[in-house]
């Protein structure tokens, strides 16, 4: 695979481990079993028990993971044929996934303090 394949394949594959790890960590529908990764990842009585938990919490965390299965499943390896390859693959997926995360929370982030400020104009005219 050619370079300019394997680096529209890189930003191309980040965008679904963003996804995916972004669902776990922080959205509703993942919520009950979130909040027990939290207890277990702050009560365990291992530091094994509590590092294992705690990888479901943290998005940058489990990007690793989710990165490592996209690629187990698409056989994906970054400027190298061999092991190396997947390695590079690896970190630069977690990266790119990350800035991903960073610019969706941001870009939230906004778009729920235009909301307030909304709610904040509507509830002040209808006082007037």
């Amino acid at each position: 695979m050619d370079l300019a394949t394997q680096l529209i394949w890189l930003f191309v594959l980040a965008i679904p481990i963003a996804c995916v790890a972004w669902t776990v960590t922080h959205e509703e529908i993942f919520k009950e079993p979130r909040d027990f990764c939290v207890r277990k990842s702050q009560n365990s009585k291992t530091i094994v028990q509590r590092k294992l938990f705690y990888l479901f919490t943290c998005e940058y965390c489990f990007s690793h993971y989710v990165s490592l299965f996209f690629i187990f499943f698409t056989d994906f390896k970054l400027l190298l044929d061999d092991w190396r390859g997947y390695a590079i693959a690896l970190f630069s997926l977690v990266w790119i996934a990350n800035v991903y995360m960073s610019l969706f929370a941001f870009i939230r982030q906004d778009i729920k303090r235009e909301k307030c400020e909304i709610e904040e104009i509507q509830s002040h005219t209808k006082k007037l």
